[in-house]
């Protein structure tokens, strides 16, 4: 029975002109790719159901097993990345600050040159420069008060830095509080692009000056020295105070009352001292 319907469907087949051949075909394939994806959306359902436990008494017995195996399995894989990963870094006291030691740096340079080797020669002369910036610059953060109007200083906050290229790039930073939102902070520099900005404001329109509205800046003195202040809604008052060619003393200081308290502060820095240990004139 099952060979003369196959005879049969072969017969209809072959006796159909080649268009309607096509068409026979496309329609056995459509059937054909609609019976599979029903089947695979089935096996979609079952294991959804399986995931979620929203199929029968049985599947939830399954899906519990499942899950329990998928736990499993994700906890090895979880186990398997860190191990990858390494061990996690937990303890240390990190890197110690040690300023390059000026006299062995120099006896060093000496040496390289006398022996040809330039390379080396400059670089211990770099290293000996950058001990003298950082020994100056730890001078000066000692010189600066322990508090001023009423704001301790936060030791954890003091920082001296240097690039070691001649005094360009010598930072010293102290800050002041009193850990209740009122903050100063004092930073002397050797710093291009400030000190271009503060010149900006002197030669081109260090004068102007305006009798309505918020004054945002103007110049004043800081101990006879020439300074630019600033003030901001949302940053507070910026005193900028160049003390040589290329060097400045920067107040930043925020929740301050009004310009007399940010200038009251702003005195109780020793200038004078600071100009002499940087040798600006």
């Amino acid at each position: 029975m099952k060979f003369s319907h196959g005879c049969a469907t072969l017969a209809i087949l072959f006796g159909l002109g080649t268009p309607t051949q096509a068409q026979f075909l496309n329609k056995l394939k459509q059937k054909a790719e609609s019976k599979l994806e029903n089947a695979v959306d089935k096996k979609v359902d079952q294991k959804l159901d399986q995931a979620l436990g929203t199929g029968g008494n049985q599947n939830q017995g399954n899906s519990n097993n499942g899950n329990s195996n998928g736990t499993g399995g994700n906890n090895s894989n979880s186990g398997g990345n860190n191990n990858g990963g390494g061990l996690s870094q937990n303890q240390g006291g990190g890197l110690i600050t040690t300023p390059p030691d000026v006299k062995s740096n120099l006896a060093d340079a000496e040496s390289a040159y006398k022996a040809g080797k330039y390379g080396d020669s400059r670089y211990s002369l770099q290293q000996a420069m950058l001990g003298v910036e950082l020994e100056i610059g730890n001078k000066i953060l000692k010189s600066l008060p322990e508090s001023i109007s009423g704001l301790n200083k936060d030791a954890s906050a003091d920082q001296v830095t240097s690039t070691g290229f001649g005094w360009a790039g010598l930072t010293i930073q102290r800050k002041f509080t009193n850990n209740n939102g009122k903050d100063l902070e004092v930073t002397v520099a050797n710093n291009a692009a400030w000190m271009s900005a503060v010149n900006m404001y002197m030669n081109a329109g260090g004068y102007a000056q305006q009798t309505g509205g918020q004054q945002n800046w103007k110049q004043v003195k800081v101990k006879g020295n020439r300074a630019i202040i600033e003030f901001s809604q949302g940053s507070g008052y910026k005193l900028s105070v160049p003390i040589g060619q290329s060097s400045l003393i920067v107040y930043e200081a925020v929740n301050f009352a009004n310009e007399n308290e940010v200038m009251t502060a702003a005195n109780a820095i020793d200038i004078d001292g600071i100009k002499k240990m940087l040798g600006e004139q």
